[in-house]
Protein backbone atom coordinates (compact mmCIF):
# COMPACT_ATOMS: atom_id res chain seq x y z
CA UNK A 1 0.00 0.00 0.00
CA UNK A 2 2.87 2.37 0.68
CA UNK A 3 4.11 1.40 -2.42
CA UNK A 4 1.34 2.42 -4.49
CA UNK A 5 1.02 5.80 -2.44
CA UNK A 6 4.77 6.81 -3.18
CA UNK A 7 4.40 5.98 -7.20
CA UNK A 8 1.02 8.02 -7.00
CA UNK A 9 2.66 10.86 -5.16
CA UNK A 10 5.88 10.69 -7.93
CA UNK A 11 3.03 10.72 -10.55
CA UNK A 12 1.37 13.80 -9.35
CA UNK A 13 4.67 15.63 -8.63
CA UNK A 14 5.79 14.73 -12.46
CA UNK A 15 2.66 15.65 -13.65
CA UNK A 16 2.64 19.38 -11.70
CA UNK A 17 6.05 19.52 -13.12
CA UNK A 18 5.24 18.96 -16.42
CA UNK A 19 2.30 21.30 -16.23
CA UNK A 20 4.16 24.35 -14.64
CA UNK A 21 6.28 24.21 -17.14
CA UNK A 22 3.79 24.51 -19.81
CA UNK A 23 2.64 27.20 -18.15
CA UNK A 24 6.26 28.99 -18.18
CA UNK A 25 6.23 28.58 -22.11
CA UNK A 26 3.34 30.84 -22.20
CA UNK A 27 4.02 33.47 -19.58
CA UNK A 28 7.39 33.99 -19.68
CA UNK A 29 8.89 37.33 -21.34
CA UNK A 30 11.33 36.97 -23.79
CA UNK A 31 13.19 39.55 -25.86
CA UNK A 32 14.44 37.99 -29.47
CA UNK A 33 16.03 41.43 -30.56
CA UNK A 34 18.98 40.16 -31.70
CA UNK A 35 22.41 41.58 -30.31
CA UNK A 36 23.00 42.75 -34.06
CA UNK A 37 19.17 44.74 -33.68
CA UNK A 38 20.20 45.88 -30.50
CA UNK A 39 23.47 47.63 -31.64
CA UNK A 40 21.62 49.13 -34.29
CA UNK A 41 23.37 46.52 -37.23
CA UNK A 42 27.30 47.05 -35.61
CA UNK A 43 27.65 43.48 -33.58
CA UNK A 44 27.55 40.35 -33.93
CA UNK A 45 26.21 37.64 -31.14
CA UNK A 46 29.19 35.58 -29.34
CA UNK A 47 28.79 31.74 -29.77
CA UNK A 48 27.04 31.94 -25.77
CA UNK A 49 24.63 33.67 -26.58
CA UNK A 50 23.84 32.92 -30.27
CA UNK A 51 23.11 29.30 -28.51
CA UNK A 52 21.13 31.03 -25.85
CA UNK A 53 19.33 32.66 -28.23
CA UNK A 54 17.76 29.56 -30.07
CA UNK A 55 17.16 27.48 -26.33
CA UNK A 56 15.01 30.58 -25.90
CA UNK A 57 13.16 30.47 -29.02
CA UNK A 58 12.87 26.30 -28.34
CA UNK A 59 10.85 27.22 -24.93
CA UNK A 60 8.68 29.44 -26.47
CA UNK A 61 7.91 27.95 -29.91
CA UNK A 62 7.41 24.43 -30.14
CA UNK A 63 8.20 24.41 -33.86
CA UNK A 64 12.07 24.82 -33.02
CA UNK A 65 14.48 22.03 -31.15
CA UNK A 66 18.02 22.53 -30.13
CA UNK A 67 20.37 19.86 -30.10
CA UNK A 68 23.78 19.53 -28.74
CA UNK A 69 24.89 16.72 -31.24
CA UNK A 70 28.60 16.37 -31.51
CA UNK A 71 32.11 17.51 -30.25
CA UNK A 72 34.48 20.04 -31.84
CA UNK A 73 38.17 20.90 -31.14
CA UNK A 74 37.09 23.52 -28.80
CA UNK A 75 35.78 20.97 -26.72
CA UNK A 76 32.41 22.78 -26.49
CA UNK A 77 29.74 20.61 -28.71
CA UNK A 78 28.51 21.52 -32.33
CA UNK A 79 24.60 21.56 -31.95
CA UNK A 80 21.75 21.66 -34.68
CA UNK A 81 18.76 23.78 -34.56
CA UNK A 82 15.68 22.55 -36.87
CA UNK A 83 12.74 24.14 -37.42
CA UNK A 84 9.16 22.20 -38.39
CA UNK A 85 6.53 24.39 -38.45
CA UNK A 86 4.38 21.62 -37.46
CA UNK A 87 5.55 21.44 -34.02
CA UNK A 88 5.50 17.59 -34.29
CA UNK A 89 8.78 16.07 -34.38
CA UNK A 90 12.79 16.22 -35.48
CA UNK A 91 12.99 12.55 -36.53
CA UNK A 92 14.51 13.47 -40.24
CA UNK A 93 13.76 10.00 -41.45
CA UNK A 94 10.29 10.87 -41.25
CA UNK A 95 10.49 14.54 -42.19
CA UNK A 96 11.91 13.77 -45.24
CA UNK A 97 8.52 11.71 -46.56
CA UNK A 98 6.80 14.54 -46.72
CA UNK A 99 9.20 17.91 -46.89
CA UNK A 100 12.24 19.26 -48.13
CA UNK A 101 15.12 19.75 -45.92
CA UNK A 102 17.32 23.12 -45.99
CA UNK A 103 20.52 22.86 -43.79
CA UNK A 104 22.27 26.58 -43.47
CA UNK A 105 25.84 26.41 -42.33
CA UNK A 106 26.94 29.39 -40.28
CA UNK A 107 30.62 30.80 -38.70
CA UNK A 108 32.65 28.18 -40.74
CA UNK A 109 34.99 31.63 -40.31
CA UNK A 110 33.91 33.37 -37.98
CA UNK A 111 34.67 36.87 -38.51
CA UNK A 112 32.32 36.01 -41.40
CA UNK A 113 29.69 36.60 -38.83
CA UNK A 114 26.28 37.93 -41.29
CA UNK A 115 25.00 34.47 -41.51
CA UNK A 116 25.11 33.77 -37.66
CA UNK A 117 22.84 36.86 -37.22
CA UNK A 118 20.52 36.56 -40.09
CA UNK A 119 19.73 33.05 -39.53
CA UNK A 120 18.78 33.87 -35.98
CA UNK A 121 16.41 36.78 -37.06
CA UNK A 122 15.43 34.42 -39.92
CA UNK A 123 14.14 31.62 -37.42
CA UNK A 124 12.54 34.14 -35.43
CA UNK A 125 10.33 35.55 -37.94
CA UNK A 126 9.04 32.67 -39.15
CA UNK A 127 8.03 31.26 -36.01
CA UNK A 128 6.49 34.80 -34.82
CA UNK A 129 4.39 34.09 -38.53
CA UNK A 130 6.56 37.63 -40.07
CA UNK A 131 7.30 35.50 -42.79
CA UNK A 132 5.20 33.03 -44.80
CA UNK A 133 4.53 29.76 -42.91
CA UNK A 134 6.40 27.04 -44.24
CA UNK A 135 4.11 23.90 -45.50
CA UNK A 136 6.93 21.75 -46.94
CA UNK A 137 10.07 22.56 -46.12
CA UNK A 138 11.66 22.40 -42.67
CA UNK A 139 15.26 24.34 -41.74
CA UNK A 140 18.27 22.98 -40.32
CA UNK A 141 21.05 25.08 -38.71
CA UNK A 142 24.32 24.87 -37.60
CA UNK A 143 24.67 28.28 -35.78
CA UNK A 144 28.39 28.62 -35.62
CA UNK A 145 29.91 25.84 -37.09
CA UNK A 146 33.67 26.94 -36.24
CA UNK A 147 33.26 27.23 -32.84
CA UNK A 148 36.83 27.52 -31.42
CA UNK A 149 37.00 30.51 -33.76
CA UNK A 150 34.20 32.00 -32.41
CA UNK A 151 35.17 31.95 -28.86
CA UNK A 152 38.75 33.57 -30.17
CA UNK A 153 37.11 36.96 -30.63
CA UNK A 154 38.99 40.26 -32.07
CA UNK A 155 38.51 43.43 -34.16
CA UNK A 156 41.91 43.39 -36.07
CA UNK A 157 42.52 40.11 -37.69
CA UNK A 158 39.64 40.94 -40.89
CA UNK A 159 41.66 43.67 -42.36
CA UNK A 160 39.45 44.36 -45.22
CA UNK A 161 36.20 43.93 -43.32
CA UNK A 162 33.76 46.95 -42.64
CA UNK A 163 32.46 45.71 -38.84
CA UNK A 164 31.20 43.85 -37.24
CA UNK A 165 32.75 45.86 -33.91
CA UNK A 166 34.39 42.49 -32.90
CA UNK A 167 34.03 38.81 -34.58
CA UNK A 168 35.94 35.43 -34.80
CA UNK A 169 38.78 34.27 -35.98
CA UNK A 170 39.08 32.15 -39.28
CA UNK A 171 41.00 29.18 -37.64
CA UNK A 172 39.31 27.02 -35.04
CA UNK A 173 40.60 25.77 -31.73
CA UNK A 174 43.66 23.66 -33.77
CA UNK A 175 44.22 26.65 -36.30
CA UNK A 176 42.27 24.72 -39.13
CA UNK A 177 40.47 26.55 -41.88
CA UNK A 178 37.60 24.17 -41.43
CA UNK A 179 36.38 25.21 -45.07
CA UNK A 180 39.27 22.89 -46.46
CA UNK A 181 38.57 19.60 -44.14
CA UNK A 182 35.36 18.22 -45.26
CA UNK A 183 37.04 15.36 -47.28
CA UNK A 184 40.50 14.87 -44.68
CA UNK A 185 38.36 15.45 -41.59
CA UNK A 186 41.50 16.42 -39.92
CA UNK A 187 39.18 17.64 -37.21
CA UNK A 188 36.49 16.80 -34.96
CA UNK A 189 34.24 19.52 -36.24
CA UNK A 190 34.48 17.95 -39.58
CA UNK A 191 33.96 14.62 -38.24
CA UNK A 192 30.63 16.21 -36.60
CA UNK A 193 29.34 17.86 -39.45
CA UNK A 194 29.21 14.50 -41.24
CA UNK A 195 27.33 12.81 -38.86
CA UNK A 196 25.13 15.64 -38.91
CA UNK A 197 24.87 15.57 -43.09
CA UNK A 198 23.96 12.17 -43.18
CA UNK A 199 21.37 12.58 -40.44
CA UNK A 200 19.60 15.37 -42.03
CA UNK A 201 20.48 14.36 -45.72
CA UNK A 202 19.11 18.06 -46.92
CA UNK A 203 18.20 18.55 -50.47
CA UNK A 204 19.45 22.18 -50.79
CA UNK A 205 22.44 23.53 -47.80
CA UNK A 206 23.13 27.08 -47.86
CA UNK A 207 27.00 27.92 -46.48
CA UNK A 208 27.45 31.73 -45.56
CA UNK A 209 30.18 33.58 -46.14
CA UNK A 210 31.85 37.21 -46.57
CA UNK A 211 33.84 37.48 -49.89
CA UNK A 212 37.96 39.18 -50.09
CA UNK A 213 37.80 39.49 -53.52
CA UNK A 214 37.48 43.02 -55.56
CA UNK A 215 35.67 46.26 -54.87
CA UNK A 216 32.15 46.70 -56.46
CA UNK A 217 28.29 47.90 -56.38
CA UNK A 218 27.16 44.92 -55.01
CA UNK A 219 26.80 43.75 -51.29
CA UNK A 220 25.78 40.50 -52.09
CA UNK A 221 27.26 37.77 -54.51
CA UNK A 222 26.38 34.17 -54.68
CA UNK A 223 28.18 30.83 -55.27
CA UNK A 224 26.72 27.84 -56.48
CA UNK A 225 28.30 24.24 -56.47
CA UNK A 226 30.20 24.49 -60.50
CA UNK A 227 27.15 22.98 -62.44
CA UNK A 228 29.26 21.02 -65.22
CA UNK A 229 30.95 18.98 -62.02
CA UNK A 230 27.39 18.57 -60.47
CA UNK A 231 26.26 17.03 -64.06
CA UNK A 232 22.92 15.80 -64.51
CA UNK A 233 19.30 17.29 -63.94
CA UNK A 234 20.43 18.34 -60.93
CA UNK A 235 23.19 20.19 -62.29
CA UNK A 236 20.93 21.84 -65.59
CA UNK A 237 18.20 23.17 -62.31
CA UNK A 238 20.96 24.55 -60.34
CA UNK A 239 22.41 26.41 -63.51
CA UNK A 240 19.05 27.12 -65.50
CA UNK A 241 16.55 27.73 -63.18
CA UNK A 242 17.38 27.78 -59.58
CA UNK A 243 19.81 30.37 -59.94
CA UNK A 244 18.26 32.81 -62.42
CA UNK A 245 14.84 32.34 -59.58
CA UNK A 246 17.35 33.25 -56.77
CA UNK A 247 18.29 36.56 -58.69
CA UNK A 248 14.94 37.15 -59.94
CA UNK A 249 13.55 37.03 -56.24
CA UNK A 250 16.28 39.29 -54.73
CA UNK A 251 15.43 41.54 -57.62
CA UNK A 252 12.09 41.97 -56.99
CA UNK A 253 13.39 42.67 -52.77
CA UNK A 254 15.90 45.18 -54.51
CA UNK A 255 18.64 43.43 -53.91
CA UNK A 256 21.06 43.05 -56.70
CA UNK A 257 23.21 40.30 -56.64
CA UNK A 258 25.80 38.78 -58.95
CA UNK A 259 28.37 35.86 -59.49
CA UNK A 260 30.93 35.42 -56.47
CA UNK A 261 34.00 37.54 -57.90
CA UNK A 262 36.68 35.34 -58.47
CA UNK A 263 39.82 37.80 -58.90
CA UNK A 264 42.77 39.07 -57.13
CA UNK A 265 44.35 42.28 -57.47
CA UNK A 266 42.70 43.02 -60.48
CA UNK A 267 39.76 44.82 -61.72
CA UNK A 268 36.62 42.45 -62.49
CA UNK A 269 35.61 44.01 -66.14
CA UNK A 270 38.62 42.25 -67.60
CA UNK A 271 36.30 39.01 -67.29
CA UNK A 272 36.51 36.13 -64.34
CA UNK A 273 36.02 32.37 -63.97
CA UNK A 274 33.28 30.20 -61.48
CA UNK A 275 35.21 28.81 -58.53
CA UNK A 276 35.78 25.49 -59.09
CA UNK A 277 34.49 23.69 -55.32
CA UNK A 278 36.87 20.91 -55.26
CA UNK A 279 35.48 18.15 -52.51
CA UNK A 280 37.80 20.03 -49.81
CA UNK A 281 35.20 22.77 -49.56
CA UNK A 282 31.56 22.51 -47.92
CA UNK A 283 29.08 22.77 -51.08
CA UNK A 284 31.72 20.24 -53.31
CA UNK A 285 31.45 18.13 -49.99
CA UNK A 286 27.90 17.99 -50.56
CA UNK A 287 27.95 17.71 -54.07
CA UNK A 288 28.99 14.36 -53.87
CA UNK A 289 25.87 13.33 -51.82
CA UNK A 290 23.63 15.35 -54.97
CA UNK A 291 22.64 18.17 -52.61
CA UNK A 292 22.27 21.72 -54.59
CA UNK A 293 24.90 23.74 -52.74
CA UNK A 294 25.73 27.17 -52.45
CA UNK A 295 27.48 29.55 -50.88
CA UNK A 296 26.75 33.39 -49.85
CA UNK A 297 29.27 35.81 -49.99
CA UNK A 298 28.72 39.46 -49.19
CA UNK A 299 30.99 41.78 -49.78
CA UNK A 300 33.82 42.62 -46.94
CA UNK A 301 33.50 46.70 -47.70
CA UNK A 302 30.08 46.87 -47.26
CA UNK A 303 28.57 48.07 -43.64
CA UNK A 304 27.65 44.89 -41.57
CA UNK A 305 24.22 45.95 -41.29
CA UNK A 306 23.73 45.75 -45.16
CA UNK A 307 25.39 42.85 -45.52
CA UNK A 308 23.54 41.09 -42.97
CA UNK A 309 20.06 42.11 -44.15
CA UNK A 310 21.21 40.97 -47.38
CA UNK A 311 22.19 37.71 -46.28
CA UNK A 312 18.51 37.50 -44.49
CA UNK A 313 17.17 38.41 -47.83
CA UNK A 314 19.05 36.01 -50.10
CA UNK A 315 17.62 33.31 -47.59
CA UNK A 316 14.57 33.87 -47.94
CA UNK A 317 14.10 33.51 -51.30
CA UNK A 318 16.34 30.10 -51.25
CA UNK A 319 13.45 29.08 -48.67
CA UNK A 320 10.69 30.44 -51.18
CA UNK A 321 12.07 28.05 -53.99
CA UNK A 322 12.98 25.25 -52.24
CA UNK A 323 8.91 25.25 -50.61
CA UNK A 324 8.10 26.29 -54.66
CA UNK A 325 10.16 23.66 -56.00
CA UNK A 326 10.39 20.93 -53.49
CA UNK A 327 8.57 18.55 -55.78
CA UNK A 328 10.88 19.04 -58.60
CA UNK A 329 14.07 19.10 -56.59
CA UNK A 330 13.10 15.53 -55.04
CA UNK A 331 12.79 14.19 -58.13
CA UNK A 332 15.83 15.16 -59.62
CA UNK A 333 17.90 14.32 -56.69
CA UNK A 334 15.94 10.52 -57.38
CA UNK A 335 17.16 10.53 -60.23
CA UNK A 336 20.34 11.44 -59.90
CA UNK A 337 21.31 8.83 -57.59
CA UNK A 338 20.90 6.25 -60.49
CA UNK A 339 23.39 8.64 -63.01
CA UNK A 340 26.52 6.84 -62.07
CA UNK A 341 26.94 2.97 -62.88
CA UNK A 342 29.31 0.45 -63.30
CA UNK A 343 31.06 0.82 -66.14
CA UNK A 344 30.70 4.52 -66.91
CA UNK A 345 33.27 7.15 -67.05
CA UNK A 346 33.27 9.09 -63.51
CA UNK A 347 34.69 13.00 -64.72
CA UNK A 348 37.79 13.48 -62.30
CA UNK A 349 39.44 16.76 -62.44
CA UNK A 350 38.07 19.95 -64.71
CA UNK A 351 39.43 22.80 -66.45
CA UNK A 352 37.77 26.12 -67.61
CA UNK A 353 35.72 25.77 -70.85
CA UNK A 354 36.70 29.16 -72.76
CA UNK A 355 34.27 27.91 -76.03
CA UNK A 356 31.64 28.76 -74.19
CA UNK A 357 30.89 31.53 -71.68
CA UNK A 358 28.19 33.92 -70.02
CA UNK A 359 28.07 37.73 -70.12
CA UNK A 360 27.07 39.96 -66.82
CA UNK A 361 26.43 43.20 -67.20
CA UNK A 362 28.54 43.89 -64.11
CA UNK A 363 28.07 46.62 -61.79
CA UNK A 364 32.02 47.83 -60.66
CA UNK A 365 33.64 50.81 -60.16
CA UNK A 366 36.70 52.06 -62.41
CA UNK A 367 40.15 50.92 -61.10
CA UNK A 368 43.52 51.68 -62.24
CA UNK A 369 47.11 51.10 -61.41
CA UNK A 370 48.85 53.84 -59.73
CA UNK A 371 52.23 53.64 -57.90
CA UNK A 372 52.18 52.76 -54.27
CA UNK A 373 53.78 55.44 -52.10
CA UNK A 374 54.67 52.76 -49.63
CA UNK A 375 56.52 50.39 -52.12
CA UNK A 376 57.15 52.14 -55.29
CA UNK A 377 55.47 49.81 -57.51
CA UNK A 378 51.98 49.99 -59.32
CA UNK A 379 49.17 49.09 -57.10
CA UNK A 380 45.39 49.00 -58.10
CA UNK A 381 42.96 51.61 -56.83
CA UNK A 382 39.45 51.70 -57.08
CA UNK A 383 37.83 55.17 -57.26
CA UNK A 384 34.16 55.01 -56.36
CA UNK A 385 32.95 58.17 -57.46
CA UNK A 386 33.12 56.66 -60.59
CA UNK A 387 30.27 53.65 -60.66
CA UNK A 388 29.61 51.63 -63.69
CA UNK A 389 27.92 48.91 -65.19
CA UNK A 390 29.57 47.45 -68.22
CA UNK A 391 29.34 43.65 -70.21
CA UNK A 392 31.89 41.29 -68.87
CA UNK A 393 32.85 37.93 -69.42
CA UNK A 394 31.84 35.39 -66.80
CA UNK A 395 33.80 31.55 -67.74
CA UNK A 396 31.01 29.31 -66.00
CA UNK A 397 31.40 26.14 -67.97
CA UNK A 398 34.00 23.73 -67.05
CA UNK A 399 34.80 20.26 -68.94
CA UNK A 400 36.72 17.10 -67.49
CA UNK A 401 40.06 16.85 -68.36
CA UNK A 402 40.13 13.33 -67.78
CA UNK A 403 37.83 10.41 -66.49
CA UNK A 404 38.34 7.16 -64.87
CA UNK A 405 35.99 3.64 -65.58
CA UNK A 406 33.50 2.92 -62.39
CA UNK A 407 35.06 -0.26 -60.76
CA UNK A 408 32.61 -2.96 -59.44
CA UNK A 409 33.81 -2.45 -56.33
CA UNK A 410 37.22 -1.13 -54.56
CA UNK A 411 39.11 -3.72 -51.85
CA UNK A 412 40.63 -2.03 -49.21
CA UNK A 413 42.70 -4.07 -46.39
CA UNK A 414 41.85 -3.77 -43.32
CA UNK A 415 45.39 -1.91 -42.19
CA UNK A 416 43.74 0.91 -43.79
CA UNK A 417 41.56 2.20 -40.69
CA UNK A 418 41.68 5.85 -41.07
CA UNK A 419 40.51 5.73 -44.51
CA UNK A 420 37.74 2.69 -43.45
CA UNK A 421 36.95 4.60 -40.45
CA UNK A 422 36.34 8.09 -42.51
CA UNK A 423 34.43 5.68 -45.12
CA UNK A 424 31.65 4.70 -42.25
CA UNK A 425 31.48 8.39 -41.04
CA UNK A 426 30.03 9.04 -44.27
CA UNK A 427 27.33 6.23 -44.56
CA UNK A 428 29.59 4.09 -46.72
CA UNK A 429 28.55 0.38 -47.23
CA UNK A 430 31.42 -1.76 -46.53
CA UNK A 431 31.68 -5.62 -46.37
CA UNK A 432 34.10 -7.67 -44.72
CA UNK A 433 35.47 -10.84 -46.23
CA UNK A 434 34.93 -13.83 -44.81
CA UNK A 435 37.67 -16.26 -45.59
CA UNK A 436 41.36 -15.09 -47.32
CA UNK A 437 40.60 -14.97 -50.92
CA UNK A 438 42.21 -13.90 -53.99
CA UNK A 439 41.11 -11.71 -56.59
CA UNK A 440 42.17 -10.45 -59.70
CA UNK A 441 41.94 -6.81 -59.36
CA UNK A 442 43.11 -3.63 -61.00
CA UNK A 443 46.26 -2.71 -59.42
CA UNK A 444 47.62 1.06 -59.39
CA UNK A 445 51.41 1.82 -59.15
CA UNK A 446 51.92 5.70 -58.13
CA UNK A 447 53.48 7.11 -61.16
CA UNK A 448 54.20 10.51 -60.63
CA UNK A 449 53.26 12.85 -58.31
CA UNK A 450 54.43 16.40 -56.85
CA UNK A 451 54.37 17.67 -53.34
CA UNK A 452 53.71 21.04 -52.06
CA UNK A 453 56.47 22.81 -50.83
CA UNK A 454 54.36 24.66 -48.10
CA UNK A 455 52.58 23.39 -45.07
CA UNK A 456 48.66 23.69 -46.30
CA UNK A 457 46.20 22.80 -43.10
CA UNK A 458 48.46 20.49 -41.38
CA UNK A 459 49.49 18.20 -44.59
CA UNK A 460 52.23 18.52 -47.66
CA UNK A 461 49.69 17.79 -50.41
CA UNK A 462 50.46 15.91 -53.46
CA UNK A 463 49.08 17.06 -56.66
CA UNK A 464 49.74 16.34 -60.71
CA UNK A 465 49.14 12.62 -59.38
CA UNK A 466 49.50 9.64 -62.24
CA UNK A 467 48.97 5.89 -61.51
CA UNK A 468 50.12 2.55 -63.69
CA UNK A 469 47.58 0.35 -63.63
CA UNK A 470 47.51 -3.67 -64.40
CA UNK A 471 45.40 -6.51 -63.38
CA UNK A 472 46.79 -8.95 -60.62
CA UNK A 473 46.34 -11.32 -58.87
CA UNK A 474 45.84 -10.06 -55.51
CA UNK A 475 45.43 -12.15 -51.90
CA UNK A 476 43.37 -10.81 -49.45
CA UNK A 477 42.95 -11.21 -45.53
CA UNK A 478 39.35 -12.69 -43.65
CA UNK A 479 38.49 -9.07 -42.50
CA UNK A 480 39.47 -7.15 -45.25
CA UNK A 481 36.59 -4.65 -46.72
CA UNK A 482 34.76 -5.30 -50.23
CA UNK A 483 33.17 -1.94 -50.80
CA UNK A 484 30.48 -1.98 -53.81
CA UNK A 485 30.16 1.04 -55.72
CA UNK A 486 26.41 0.65 -56.12
CA UNK A 487 25.38 2.68 -53.08
CA UNK A 488 24.47 6.52 -52.65
CA UNK A 489 28.16 6.91 -51.66
CA UNK A 490 29.53 6.18 -55.23
CA UNK A 491 30.91 9.72 -56.23
CA UNK A 492 32.63 9.96 -52.06
CA UNK A 493 34.45 6.80 -53.21
CA UNK A 494 35.46 7.67 -56.47
CA UNK A 495 36.52 11.37 -54.99
CA UNK A 496 38.62 10.18 -52.36
CA UNK A 497 39.90 6.26 -53.49
CA UNK A 498 40.99 7.11 -57.11
CA UNK A 499 44.23 8.92 -56.54
CA UNK A 500 44.61 11.35 -59.67
CA UNK A 501 41.26 12.85 -57.98
CA UNK A 502 42.04 16.68 -56.58
CA UNK A 503 41.17 15.83 -53.71
CA UNK A 504 41.83 11.84 -52.44
CA UNK A 505 43.05 10.88 -49.74
CA UNK A 506 46.22 9.88 -51.51
CA UNK A 507 46.62 13.58 -52.37
CA UNK A 508 45.56 14.71 -48.85
CA UNK A 509 48.79 11.95 -47.74
CA UNK A 510 46.77 9.21 -46.32
CA UNK A 511 49.07 6.71 -47.91
CA UNK A 512 52.31 8.59 -47.76
CA UNK A 513 54.35 5.20 -46.17
CA UNK A 514 54.05 3.62 -49.64
CA UNK A 515 55.89 6.68 -50.71
CA UNK A 516 59.12 5.36 -48.69
CA UNK A 517 61.18 2.25 -49.31
CA UNK A 518 61.68 0.18 -46.39
CA UNK A 519 64.51 -2.11 -47.46
CA UNK A 520 67.55 -1.10 -49.44
CA UNK A 521 70.98 -2.31 -49.86
CA UNK A 522 74.58 -2.35 -49.87
CA UNK A 523 76.53 -1.48 -52.49
CA UNK A 524 79.65 -3.16 -51.75
CA UNK A 525 77.17 -6.36 -51.51
CA UNK A 526 74.42 -5.49 -54.21
CA UNK A 527 77.43 -4.45 -57.20
CA UNK A 528 78.39 -8.63 -57.45
CA UNK A 529 74.51 -9.87 -57.32
CA UNK A 530 73.56 -7.13 -60.08
CA UNK A 531 76.39 -8.55 -62.22
CA UNK A 532 75.15 -11.56 -61.77
CA UNK A 533 71.64 -10.54 -62.50
CA UNK A 534 72.82 -8.71 -65.48
CA UNK A 535 74.78 -11.82 -66.62
CA UNK A 536 71.45 -13.81 -66.04
CA UNK A 537 69.02 -11.94 -68.45
CA UNK A 538 70.76 -10.19 -71.53
CA UNK A 539 67.19 -8.52 -72.28
CA UNK A 540 68.35 -6.23 -68.85
CA UNK A 541 71.69 -5.61 -69.82
CA UNK A 542 70.77 -4.40 -73.28
CA UNK A 543 68.27 -2.11 -71.52
CA UNK A 544 71.06 -0.85 -68.41
CA UNK A 545 73.45 -0.27 -71.66
CA UNK A 546 70.47 1.87 -73.64
CA UNK A 547 69.87 3.85 -70.55
CA UNK A 548 73.69 4.27 -69.99
CA UNK A 549 74.10 5.56 -74.00
CA UNK A 550 71.16 7.91 -73.56
CA UNK A 551 70.60 9.46 -70.19
CA UNK A 552 73.51 11.16 -68.63
CA UNK A 553 72.36 12.29 -65.52
CA UNK A 554 71.85 8.45 -65.20
CA UNK A 555 75.50 7.66 -66.61
CA UNK A 556 77.37 9.86 -64.37
CA UNK A 557 75.10 8.57 -61.17
CA UNK A 558 76.78 5.38 -60.05
CA UNK A 559 74.38 4.93 -57.28
CA UNK A 560 71.19 5.83 -59.59
CA UNK A 561 72.46 2.76 -61.89
CA UNK A 562 72.76 0.25 -58.78
CA UNK A 563 69.27 1.71 -57.89
CA UNK A 564 68.00 0.64 -61.21
CA UNK A 565 69.23 -2.74 -61.14
CA UNK A 566 68.28 -3.28 -57.53
CA UNK A 567 64.25 -1.96 -58.92
CA UNK A 568 64.26 -4.75 -61.51
CA UNK A 569 65.68 -7.46 -59.18
CA UNK A 570 63.07 -10.11 -57.40
CA UNK A 571 65.28 -7.83 -54.08
CA UNK A 572 62.51 -4.68 -54.64
CA UNK A 573 60.05 -4.31 -52.29
CA UNK A 574 56.66 -4.83 -53.82
CA UNK A 575 55.02 -2.08 -51.19
CA UNK A 576 56.56 0.46 -52.24
CA UNK A 577 54.77 3.16 -54.35
CA UNK A 578 51.95 -0.01 -54.58
CA UNK A 579 48.51 1.96 -53.85
CA UNK A 580 46.69 -0.45 -51.28
CA UNK A 581 43.32 -0.02 -52.76
CA UNK A 582 42.46 -2.46 -55.68
CA UNK A 583 39.87 -2.23 -58.14
CA UNK A 584 37.27 -4.98 -58.63
CA UNK A 585 36.59 -4.82 -62.19
CA UNK A 586 32.72 -5.96 -63.73
CA UNK A 587 32.73 -9.30 -65.29
CA UNK A 588 32.61 -9.20 -69.12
Amino acid sequence: MKKIFLLLLIFTACKDNTEKTDVERNTKSYDFTTQFEKSNGTETATYHETIQYYKDLTEKYSEISIKAIGETDSGEPLHIVTLNMDGTTDDFESLRENNRILLINNGIHPGESDGIDATMMLYRDLVEGKIKTLKSTVLVTIPIYNVGGSINRNSTTRTNQNGPKSYGFRGNARNYDLNRDFIKSDTKNAKTFAHIFHLVQPDVFIDNHVSNGADYQYALTHLFTQHNKLGGGLGNYLHNEMMPQLEQKLEAKDWDITPYVNVFNRTPESGFSQFMDSPRYSTGYTTLFNTLGMMVETHMLKPYKQRVEGTYQLMKSMVEITEEQGDKIASLRKDQANSWVVGDHYPLNWTVDSTKTSILQFKGFEGEMIASEITGAKRLKYDKSKPFTKEVTYQNYFKATDSVAIPKAYVIPQGWHNVIDLLKLNNIELTKIKNDTTFTVESYKIGAYQTRATAYEGHYSHYNTSVNSSKEKVSFRKGDYMVSTDQKGIRYLLETLEPTAPDSFFNWNFFDTILQQKEGFSPYVWEDKAQELLNASPKLQMEYNVKISYDEEFANNWYAQLDWLHKQSSHYEKAHLQYPVYRLLKAK
